[in-house]
């Protein structure tokens, strides 16, 4: 028997990430069976609008549970986007019911430019969610 096989499908989570902007959010899912995430798109709204498009994807991505990037400065201190990253997990967490995972992401669109990604925001939401995979068990 496989390893694939004898892993029950309970067991595989799927995730949606979130890198939050007060203009635009970038989004990515992913899953433990890959440890890999895909940058989805950006939403380019605001407000009541950015939620129902959070909504769309979450019914359509059914995850189990959703992953926002918290920025801090390079010490590790937090400064007001911290304060905003962290509300806006709050109200996720309130809107849709589902687990929140704050990650430090520090770097994160940094990294995503230097990849050349074209959709930096999507992308540094799957880089998130790639070391929100790598550091759960």
């Amino acid at each position: 028997m496989s390893a694939a096989s004898s892993t029950p499908a309970t067991a595989i989570r799927s995730f949606l990430a979130f890198d939050f902007g007060t203009k635009r959010v970038g989004v990515a899912s992913g899953n433990t069976l890959t440890r890999s995430a895909t940058p989805l798109r950006t939403i380019a709204a605001e407000g009541d609008a950015r939620f129902k498009a959070i909504a769309d994807l979450i019914a359509e991505w059914q995850p189990a549970a959703l992953v926002i990037g918290v920025p801090v400065h390079p010490d590790g201190a937090p400064h007001d986007n911290t304060h905003r990253a962290r509300r806006f997990g709050r109200q996720l967490h309130g809107r849709f019911g589902l687990p929140v995972h704050e990650v430090d992401e520090r770097y994160s669109t940094t990294e995503a430019h230097a990849a050349g990604a074209s959709d930096v925001d999507a992308a540094s939401a799957a880089i998130i969610l790639e070391q929100f995979l790598r550091d759960t068990p």
